[in-house]
């Protein structure tokens, strides 16, 4: 029966008559089981409220139609007997078109979550589509590299030839891919999403963008940065959007004309301030240290809340009781000052003279201003 394709007689003619309507019976029930398997999953989703069948729904009604009648051929051919040649030509036919749909499938399936991700609004949508593109290009490299593996080419040599190439397009697109692997790394490290009050160096701003090159700042007085996304990952960024509490740390001074029992009481004092004020957890109030014009008190209590606003209104709040109950108290807040002490003999009969000089009446005589008598 060999070379049935190309003779005319009865026999061949009732193969192919055979191959032909098996394909196309084949077709149509492929065609129909995968029809109603992606419906009912699409109504299984629908009614449990579950998400995964329909992710499966969605990648079965990809199925190429080209490739399943391909699939259907190869039913109907098996039921003849083929020449060596033309089985070999089939067989490669087989799992180009299963390599090629299995591909299909995963591809769909990588562009439905790459939607459902950048859908949600904590993601970075730069990111995703980034990551989108990168298994689906490394998906069709595989899929390219088994189909010609399956054909009989050598894959070792094309995969070094393309290796060479790849480095010389590395070199000349440096500083871009520098950038592009930099929000990869900013999207799957996550150190700051949009929304984000950061600082760095001399910048402070919120994250508006975080695209594939750059990402975009603005800024508290109003303009947008821009900064090279490689270079934002080599600054040192403090992000206060991540902050639940606030730990503050702030002093003040008392003169030391205070008595000692009052300066024993102010710690006690403070203590009481932060404990009445909402949103704050005291810590500790100290008398610091011995200063040239003051006696130095250091207090540390949290703000149970990232809000800065806030924060202020607290810390003014502290800092006016601290005021009041000093007044009460008739203690007085340390100022710098300065006493000049005269020891030099000299100098102070010189000072002396000068303050006579100046009490001294205009109209008296000289003799009198110079505090001396003329002989």
């Amino acid at each position: 029966m060999e070379n049935w394709i190309f003779g005319f007689d009865q026999q061949r003619l009732l193969d192919a008559c055979l191959v032909s309507g098996v394909s196309i019976v084949s077709y149509l029930i492929l065609r129909a089981v995968l029809g109603v398997l992606s419906r009912r999953l699409a109504t299984f989703s629908t009614r449990h409220d579950n998400a995964w069948y329909g992710f499966a729904s969605e990648v079965l009604a990809n199925t190429n139609r080209l490739l399943l009648a391909v699939f259907s051929l190869q039913i109907g051919l098996k039921l003849v007997e083929l020449s060596p040649r033309w089985e070999s030509t089939f067989n490669h036919g087989w799992f180009i078109a299963l390599a090629l749909q299995l591909a299909l499938w995963v591809d769909a399936g990588v562009r439905l979550w790459t939607v459902n991700y950048i859908n949600n609004e904590r993601h970075n949508p730069v990111t995703s589509v980034i990551i989108a593109y990168m298994v689906r290009g490394a998906l069709w490299s595989v899929s390219l590299l088994a189909v010609l593996s399956n054909l009989g080419v050598n894959i070792t040599a094309f995969v070094a030839s393309l290796g060479v190439g790849g480095i010389a397009v590395a070199l000349a697109v440096q500083t871009m891919l520098s950038d592009l692997f930099a929000s990869l790394s900013i999207g799957v490290d996550k150190p700051f999403e949009r929304g984000d009050f950061v600082v760095f160096g001399d910048i402070a701003g919120t994250i508006e963008h975080i695209g594939m090159k750059t990402t975009r700042i603005r800024s508290l007085s109003g303009e947008q940065i821009v900064c090279s996304n490689a270079e934002l990952l080599k600054q040192t960024l403090h992000n206060y959007k991540r902050m639940a509490e606030r730990r503050i740390v702030f002093g003040f001074g008392l003169s030391y004309r205070t008595p000692v029992e009052k300066v024993r009481e102010m710690p006690g004092v403070v203590e009481r301030i932060i404990r009445s004020t909402p949103d704050t957890r005291f810590d500790r109030a100290h008398l610091l240290a011995f200063e040239q014009t003051a006696l130095r008190f250091e207090v540390v209590y949290i703000v149970l809340t990232a809000d800065y606003n806030r924060y202020m209104d607290i810390q003014q709040h502290i800092n006016l009781e601290i005021m009041q109950a000093l007044s009460e108290r008739d203690i007085q807040f340390a100022f710098p000052t300065q006493n000049l002490v005269m020891n030099d003999p000299l100098f102070a009969a010189s000072a002396a003279g000068k303050e006579r000089q100046a009490a001294a009446p205009r109209n008296a005589p000289a003799w009198q201003q110079d505090g001396t008598r003329r002989t």
